[in-house]
């Protein structure tokens, strides 16, 4: 019994040990809290005055060459190769021949096709005399007149395979991959001869921002860097901007790049394209770090009354480098937080950092 009452006492004594800490962490609390309400809780920022400066729009951005050209040239014919007439590096121009297949098969499939065409414009014009006679029908001489146009068509597709059996050059460019040697057998289902590149123009790939991209469009000029000559200047010119923006929301362009100089530019080397745009008319910009979370937001807070933050309803503009235009929202003269946002509430007290 007398165990029981000692637990008892024992339970209520450390019940109003936890009471008393309890109170006593609720008085501090509550002495912090009266602190900051009195003034001393004042939020640190950094502010800017709001002027007007010149928007810079001039960009530059970095990416890679393409040949404007590059193919890999199939065979269109089945046959042993007889001879090579190029090799790796060699510069060919359209229509050269490259290579040969041994045309002995494919020339006698086109003798073949001869005799048969030959065949068939004897029999059609005996058809032709017997239908005036009346000793063959309409019907007849309709077949041997298809027969004939057939065998035109198959002599024809003959000739075609002849000629094909040179391989020649479907544009100009540098044979950079030989694939063939001599004695090879190729086939019809398309083996791998040759890979051609034009280098004589060059397609130097980018990615650009949204703002970026809002002042480009096809045939925008350009002055092009190469990394590994730098104090050549090539000439650019846009040909291509995606609709669409890529998985990084950015968009890819290309940019036609003459290589014309006396130090050739090599496909896979890194460019740098610049762009320049004329003067614009000075306007509202602040740091996008003084949005209230982000850009679409479109709020900021403004010091107002000395030392409160007011939370201020804008239109943002375009967004160049790290500044954004201002359309609608703020005046000259005025001042806005650009950091320390994450603090502050509407009517909040700040103390300003110089």
């Amino acid at each position: 019994m007398k165990r029981g009452i000692i637990t008892v006492i024992l339970i209520i004594a450390v019940i109003g040990a936890i009471a008393l800490v309890l109170r006593s962490n609720k008085k501090k609390n509550d002495e912090q809290t009266a602190l900051v309400s009195e003034g001393s809780g004042a939020v640190s920022v950094r502010v800017a005055q709001v002027k007007k400066d010149p928007v810079d729009l001039d960009f530059s951005v970095n990416g890679n060459f393409a040949p404007n050209q590059e193919l890999d040239f199939l065979s269109e014919n089945a046959g042993r190769v007889s001879s090579i007439s190029v090799d790796e590096g060699d510069y060919v121009k359209k229509g050269q021949v490259l290579a040969r297949i041994d045309a002995e098969i494919i020339n006698t499939d086109r003798e073949t096709a001869q005799a048969t065409l030959d065949n068939a414009i004897k029999d059609e014009a005996r058809y032709v005399n017997s239908f005036k006679t009346g000793g063959v029908t309409q019907q007849q001489l309709d077949q041997v007149k298809l027969a004939t146009r057939n065998a035109r068509l198959r002599l024809q597709s003959s000739a075609r395979r002849v000629n094909d059996a040179n391989i020649k050059s479907p544009i100009n460019g540098i044979v950079n991959k030989r694939y063939i040697e001599v004695g090879a057998f190729v086939n019809t289902q398309g083996t791998k001869m040759f890979e051609l590149v034009d280098v004589s123009k060059l397609k130097l790939k980018v990615n650009v921002n949204e703002s970026q991209v809002a002042n480009l469009e096809v045939g925008t000029q350009a002055r092009i860097k190469s990394n590994v000559f730098p104090a050549d200047n090539f000439a650019g010119k846009i040909t291509f901007i995606a609709a669409k923006a890529d998985a990084t929301l950015n968009f890819p362009v290309e940019i036609l790049v003459e290589n014309n100089q006396k130090n050739t530019i090599k496909a896979g080397m890194y460019g740098t394209a610049i762009f320049k745009f004329p003067a614009q008319v000075p306007a509202i910009t602040i740091p996008r770090g003084a949005f209230v979370g982000s850009v679409s937001s479109n709020q900021i807070f403004v010091l107002a009354n000395g030392n409160k933050a007011k939370i201020r309803k804008v239109i943002a503009g375009r967004t160049i480098n790290d500044q954004v235009e201002v359309i609608e929202g703020l005046k000259e003269g005025e001042t806005v937080i650009i950091s320390g946002q994450i603090n502050l509430v509407d009517g909040s007290d700040v103390a300003p950092i110089k």
